[in-house]
């Protein structure tokens, strides 16, 4: 077992990091959440332009695209409102939810379906995945920051 002595100098900096953590996110993972936003929507846009498909089957794709990042807005404000005390109907939330899934769905079963190869349908899937994961990291940090500056006023 290790010896347990009481050393002050790990106090104080013990102290000093809790007291300069105050939950808001760093300038860092800010850049990190709004740089995968735009690469994985960017990426997407750019793999659509260059498809070989139709027009309304490239809207369809855009379409779910945007879809997906509202839905992953409203699913992740949802839930920090909820769990913040917020009143949250729960047919806001249910919905909110039921888009997202929709909007999954929506984009499974169009790959599922399109004569592309497997490797273009991965790419799809991953760019969509990265920019609905970022969508909901840079929401989550905005209202992070604005929370965090609202006190501090």
């Amino acid at each position: 077992m290790e010896n347990q002595t009481f050393n002050p100098v790990n106090v104080k900096t013990e102290k000093k990091e809790k007291e300069a953590f105050n939950g808001k996110p760093t300038p860092a993972f800010i850049a990190a959440s709004w740089s995968a936003l735009l690469i994985g929507m960017v990426a997407y846009c750019i793999g659509l332009w260059n498809a070989d498909m139709l027009l309304n089957e490239k809207g369809y794709y855009f379409v779910i695209l945007l879809f997906g990042l509202f839905s992953v807005i409203s699913v992740q404000k949802a839930v920090r409102d909820k769990q913040e005390g917020v009143a949250v109907t729960d047919i806001y939330y249910g919905i909110a939810w039921f888009v997202t899934i929709a909007s999954l769905v929506l984009l499974v079963i169009g790959l599922w379906n399109a004569d592309l190869l497997l490797s273009e349908k991965g790419f799809y899937g991953m760019s969509f995945a990265l920019s609905l994961f970022a969508a909901i990291a840079v929401q989550k940090n905005t209202r992070d920051v604005k929370f965090i500056d609202d006190q501090e006023k």
